[in-house]
């Protein structure tokens, strides 16, 4: 028997298509959902070999909180990106940048 798992999203509309609210939820267990301002969802198409994205956020996400997330986000891109790769030059090159980020958001402090 094969074994299926379901992340789910949930995303509220105003009445002009902006998302106000977004919830998620990760096992069909869990009954109770999620709040969430934000989210980025890239799938890799097996066929097209093209990449399809989805970003999304609250009109109520402020500017640090986006900041913050896409400081976290580019981080953890960083680390898949070297245990996939083993790539270690690239992914130094790759966190340099991170660590620019994060300082010129003033999210990690200047050395």
């Amino acid at each position: 028997m094969e074994a299926h798992r379901y992340i789910q999203l949930r995303v509220h509309l105003d009445e002009q298509q902006i998302p106000d609210q977004i919830e998620w939820r990760a096992d069909e267990n869990q009954e109770s959902w999620v709040k969430a301002k934000a989210f980025l969802l890239s799938i890799f198409e097996e066929q097209s070999k093209d990449t399809m994205k989805l970003d999304l956020w609250t009109s109520d996400f402020q500017m640090s909180e986006m900041d913050r997330f896409m400081y976290y986000s580019l981080r953890s891109l960083c680390d898949t990106y070297m245990r996939a790769t083993n790539n270690t030059e690239l992914a130094n090159d790759f966190r340099s940048f991170i660590e620019h980020f994060g300082k010129q958001t003033e999210l990690i402090q200047s050395s």
